[in-house]
């Protein structure tokens, strides 16, 4: 069984946490080096992954030897490699009407190669989009707006829709696919880089005590919104094709991991994705 690609929606509000503070923002997300981007480091998802199955199939002390065949122990390594989650689509607010999700010709491209890895060859379109444009599928009575940005719209249906055949697999529910021609917003590669760095959102926590009801603890926290769309590649070692097949067997069934903080709050929750085909939804 070759590699394959496992599509990730953000579900609720996702904490893949740094771990360190980041100028006045006392808990941000981990993100790429060079690029920025919010990821989901592929340590966290394998233990994500890991802890899934062991709490559906029964003993955490004592879980299925399949388990540590797919995912390692310290003595063996894992049958599959997992790879950092990428970010592909971000949902941005627009004051114009509904939100939009955004994305940039890197970041396709960087999905093109990614397949590529999997033995998918798949064409996604070039483009060369100026600052301050804004590709859409469908026509703009006005400007394009985006938090506080405003952009020059130009209509590309078969762009876009061309896009969307490429990524929509990728995308669990038939109604999340269906909403992409409206809202899927191509940017140009810095101004995507400059939402991904900055319009996440940040929640301030309090934590009071108990008794006398005053604070005891203020923090802020950055998280991946819902409807982001991410990605990671599922690699079998060679001769361990089966532990991938187990894998996918079991995301296929439930499809549901939770990752990262705060799962107790209800955050973390993602439904993966394992296209088999890329037609357009």
């Amino acid at each position: 069984m070759q590699a394959t690609v496992m599509g990730l929606l953000a579900e609720t509000a996702v904490h893949p946490g740094s771990g360190r503070q980041d100028g006045l923002l006392d808990l941000p997300v981990i993100r790429e080096a060079v690029t920025e981007y919010p990821l989901i480091p592929g340590s966290a998802l394998k233990g994500a992954l890991r802890e899934k199955l062991v709490l559906e199939h029964g003993d955490v002390k004592n879980p299925p030897a399949w388990i540590d065949q797919i995912f390692g122990t310290k003595e063996e390594a894992g049958g599959v490699g997992i790879t950092d989650a990428r970010l592909l689509l971000l949902p941005v607010r627009s004051l114009s009407g509904h939100y939009r999700w955004v994305t940039c010709p890197y970041a396709l491209e960087r999905l093109q190669r990614d397949l590529s890895l999997t033995g998918v060859s798949l064409r996604i379109p070039e483009v060369d989009i100026p600052r301050e444009q804004a590709i859409t599928a469908r026509p703009e009575s006005e400007a394009v707006f985006l938090e506080e940005f405003t952009y020059i719209p130009e209509q590309d249906e078969p762009l876009i829709r061309e896009i969307i055949g490429c990524i929509a697999p990728l995308i669990r529910h038939d109604s999340v696919r269906k909403r992409l021609p409206g809202q899927l917003v191509l940017l140009n590669n810095d101004e995507f880089s400059h939402f991904a760095r900055f319009s996440l959102p940040i929640v301030t926590k309090n934590q009071l005590d108990l008794e006398t009801k005053t604070s005891r603890n203020v923090w802020n926290e950055e998280t991946i919104p819902p409807d982001t769309l991410m990605y990671s590649l599922l690699i079998p070692r060679p001769g361990r094709e089966d532990s991938l097949k187990k894998l996918t067997e079991e995301l296929a069934r439930n499809p549901y991991v939770q990752i990262g903080g705060n799962e107790t709050t209800g955050q973390g929750w993602m439904s993966a994705s394992l296209p088999k085909g890329w037609d357009a939804a």
